[in-house]
């Protein structure tokens, strides 16, 4: 299986964390009892919690973190930078001396449904509910379930299926 894994010798894992095939992680931390899924990328600076879940296909870039016992849907981006360019005024390409990383929070026992894409400087706070493909452009209050483009909030979380 590690033929199909790209893990740099940065990464920290926890126990019993589960890794999918196809996946490239850098400088990040993972706590243990997380799965994460084929096809995800976990750039450097990012922090995963214990007992989440990670689903195929998600970019989990540089300081973004996540606390414990999250799910995050499939295909799911995250992005930290309000304001992205390929070059600087003077044509150059930019690197990272260039920006500063916008920090994403994402509280303990949130869901991210498929799809979904989570803008830089927001906080999605305990147990709340992105619905899938919504585009998360402010912070989501707690026990609420936000959707749409942008995520608006739909209603409480509460008993109901």
């Amino acid at each position: 299986m590690s033929d199909f894994l790209c893990i740099a010798d940065d990464v920290i894992l926890g126990e019993n964390v589960r890794l999918s095939k196809f996946i490239n992680l850098y400088g990040c931390s993972i706590n243990e009892n997380t799965k994460i899924g084929a096809f995800v990328e976990i750039q450097k600076n990012a922090t995963i919690g214990k007992n989440c879940k990670i689903s195929s296909h998600t970019f989990i870039c540089e300081g973004v973190t996540i606390e414990d016992d999250v799910f995050v849907g499939h295909s799911v981006t995250f992005i930290n930078d309000t304001y992205p360019r390929a070059t600087n005024p003077d044509g150059a390409l930019q690197t990272e001396n260039d920006w500063n990383v916008m920090p994403i929070l994402v509280k303990r026992g949130a869901s991210i449904g498929s799809g979904s894409t989570i803008l830089s400087n927001v906080t999605i706070f305990e147990n709340a509910i992105v619905g899938a493909g919504s585009v998360v452009t402010k912070d989501v209050p707690p026990n609420t379930i936000v959707a749409g483009n942008p995520a608006q909030v739909i209603r409480k979380v509460d008993d109901r299926k």
